[in-house]
């Protein structure tokens, strides 16, 4: 059973006083974030500072894409990095705490990272899980409005973080290092309609996401639910012009489980379809991710071994993706 609203228990939290550096306003914004975090785990943010049309135009390319004739998209195909299309019954999701998915997801995806040229030297040098960004050459349109967005997303973002910190009785810095060049991912999702799902099949199958944090503009339908700690499955608050924002598993095992990862689901029970951009913030691919010191004590040991944020993330890759299960080595897909 799904409730119509998680209302009450996702909150809704303007952070425009915190973005223009209003003393005090750090406080209280980061107490909100540690009560919700170890309740859903979602939260909605509003008065982000992210101008509205550079949301609007990245839906509108979304459309645009999505609706080309499939040789189109399959050119743009993803690769060893999964950057590109990612087209319907590319993904089954496997590492879902609450459900044993068998379906592909019934949607089709376009994942964009940080745009190098090919002179970068992480290009260059061949750096494992980076690539270049797939575009489509006769839609200039696409890539404009796609990385304009990244750019304002990753700035506004990054500026969170040290909530974060402080809501799990850190310094508001602690994070600093790890995020100074942070990986992020566009995740471009079109849902078609899907009223009467079968068994075990959903548009977006039960999961939780591998990253730090995940901001999600909202969409005009509604598909997006979450399940809270009792089993049961809500929506967050459909506010215009806000992001929904969420715990992903590299929160999880900094903060060892006292924010944990939470699990959601997309069913596009509309008459029309639905399309979602999410955007995914995680630390650089090389920092050592490991429980924080304000989690562990003689009563709370630590529950995850440390970790490179990018090795982590090919492990999941391999598992989800059945490109990826040929041999290939990855790039990160939230």
């Amino acid at each position: 059973m799904t409730e119509p609203s998680g209302q009450g228990r996702i909150p809704v939290l303007d952070i425009g006083a915190y973005l223009a550096g209003e003393a005090g306003a750090a406080a209280p914004l980061a107490r909100a974030i540690a009560r919700t975090c170890e309740d859903t785990g979602f939260l909605v943010v509003a008065n982000h500072g992210v101008p509205q049309h550079l949301v609007d135009d990245t839906f509108a390319v979304a459309q645009q894409f999505f609706a080309r004739p499939e040789g189109d998209k399959l050119a743009l195909k993803v690769g060893k990095y999964n950057i590109g299309y990612l087209p319907f019954g590319g993904q089954v999701v496997r590492h879902s705490p609450v459900n044993k998915n068998t379906r592909p997801n019934f949607s089709e995806s376009f994942y964009i990272t940080r745009d190098r040229a090919p002179d970068h030297p992480d290009i260059v040098n061949e750096k494992p899980l980076v690539g270049l960004n797939r575009w489509p050459e006769d839609m200039p349109e696409f890539r404009a409005a796609t990385t304009a967005y990244y750019r304002a997303m990753e700035a506004m973002t990054t500026r969170l973080v040290p909530l974060f910190a402080l809501a799990l009785d850190l310094p508001a810095d602690y994070f600093a290092a790890a995020f100074a060049e942070p990986n992020c991912t566009i995740r471009l999702i079109h849902y078609p309609p899907h009223p009467s799902p079968e068994d075990n099949e959903f548009g977006f199958a039960p999961h939780t996401d591998n990253n730090f944090i995940t901001f999600l503009a909202q969409s005009k339908l509604p598909g997006l639910e979450v399940r809270t700690a009792e089993g049961d499955w809500i929506r967050p608050p459909a506010v215009p012009g806000t992001f929904v924002v969420n715990t992903g598993a590299m929160l999880a095992c900094y903060s060892n489980d006292r924010f944990r990862a939470t699990p959601h689901r997309v069913i596009n029970r509309n008459d029309r379809s639905r399309y979602a951009c999410p955007f995914f913030l995680g630390p650089n691919h090389d920092v050592v991710v490991a429980p924080v010191p304000s989690c562990v004590g003689p009563e709370n040991p630590p529950k995850y071994e440390p970790i490179t944020y990018g090795a982590f993330t090919q492990r999941l890759l391999t598992l989800n993706f059945a490109h990826r299960q040929a041999g290939s080595s990855g790039e990160y897909a939230g």
